[in-house]
């Protein structure tokens, strides 16, 4: 049972998904049968080795519930999202006898819930999964939108599915304990939400910043909220990224090839923050955005601890990664930028010149 009120925010289903909703709130762990269903004989529970104490306690509910429950211990982090670690789930799920009607879970972070959810659409072409995401990044993003997949050796996220999840589980207690540099890092994704869709983000974390960074802030229900719901709304109308969902990788194209050039040992969340700040530039340089917007950037990223720059000297390797970028379309690169605040859009081959000139502003 819940501690207290739930919010639920319905996403709506498109290209013929099923409609699911996304809960938040605290105390939200017991909700999990529930969204598991009486169709279900069998739960995959995946989840981080550091999350095993949290893992046994689903699982023991789950048990209690009458489902045979295997539990999958991945490694932390990005290095579950291997072709490895999902093979030795398909292979457990195998093992387990894993049908059509059986139900995947994945608990933790942005990595486990996009392995868990690329494990789930694989398996028999597609079996319903449940995310419960525990960190600020998995309940703004990951879980939310079906995106779901596994690195390569050419770059992050290349081989994936589109695949919603059945349900999301928000428990905000799950937060607590979570590490301050783990917690600011979500603060990316969220403060991302604010620049492309909801202001009100923005003014939140200016009104306090101290607090932001902190689980226990006045404003963490709601700026988890607000992220999530401006997620809904953009994945309701475009699942499989044909246009308006691009705007969701604003300060993501650098984002990743930061990730890929330091092995994945950067958080994601510090990324995105120096790929926005990448962003504001070249939407300045490229006449779309105001000075004023572009260091309100630097302000607001800067105020929650994450970083601005990066190397200099990575300039031609991080190019390189980025004409193999998703967006990426022949050879032509493209990048989100913004005309305004919250008002989005997508620029299109922008000149070799400029684009070196925006990643001066933001080198090291």
């Amino acid at each position: 049972m819940t501690d207290q009120s739930v919010t639920r925010i319905h996403v709506a289903g498109s290209a013929g998904t099923d409609p699911y909703d996304v809960l938040v709130g605290r105390g939200l762990l017991g909700e999990l049968p529930g969204l598991v269903g009486d169709r279900a004989r069998r739960v995959a529970l995946i989840h981080p080795v550091t999350l095993a104490t949290h893992a046994e306690a689903l699982r023991e509910d789950l048990d209690a519930h009458g489902y045979a429950t295997t539990v999958l211990p991945v490694p932390d982090a990005e290095g579950a999202k291997s072709a490895q670690v999902a093979a030795d789930c398909w292979e457990a799920l195998g093992r387990a006898g894993f049908t059509r009607t059986d139900v995947v879970v994945g608990v933790g972070g942005g990595a486990t819930s996009d392995l868990a959810g690329f494990v789930a659409a694989s398996w028999l072409r597609g079996v319903r999964w449940i995310a419960v995401p525990t960190t600020v990044l998995g309940m703004v993003d990951a879980a939310v939108g079906g995106k779901t997949g596994i690195n390569t050796g050419a770059g992050k996220n290349l081989v994936g599915a589109f695949h919603p999840p059945a349900g999301v589980l928000c428990d905000l207690t799950t937060l607590d304990t979570l590490p301050v540099h783990d917690y600011a890092g979500g603060l990316a994704e969220i403060i991302k939400a604010g620049f492309i869709a909801d202001p009100v983000i923005l003014d939140l974390i200016e009104t306090d910043p101290r607090a932001a960074r902190s689980p226990h802030g006045p404003h963490t229900a709601q700026l988890v909220e607000r992220s999530i719901r401006v997620k809904a709304d953009v994945v309701s109308c475009d699942l499989k990224e044909s246009g308006l969902r691009e705007i969701l990788n604003y300060g993501h194209t650098l984002a990743h090839a930061i990730e890929k050039n330091e092995r994945y040992t950067w958080r994601h969340g510090a990324a995105v923050s120096v790929g926005m700040v990448f962003a504001a530039q070249l939407g300045l340089l490229t006449g779309h955005l105001d000075e004023r917007t572009v260091r309100r950037h630097s302000s607001v990223l800067g105020s929650v601890g994450l970083p601005l720059s990066y190397r200099g000297d990575q300039w031609p390797k991080l190019l390189d990664t980025m004409k193999v970028d998703k967006k990426s379309r022949g050879d032509l690169l493209r990048f989100i930028v913004l005309d305004g605040l919250a008002r989005p859009t997508v620029l299109e081959g922008p000149d070799p010149d400029v684009l070196a000139a925006a990643y001066r502003e933001v080198s090291a």
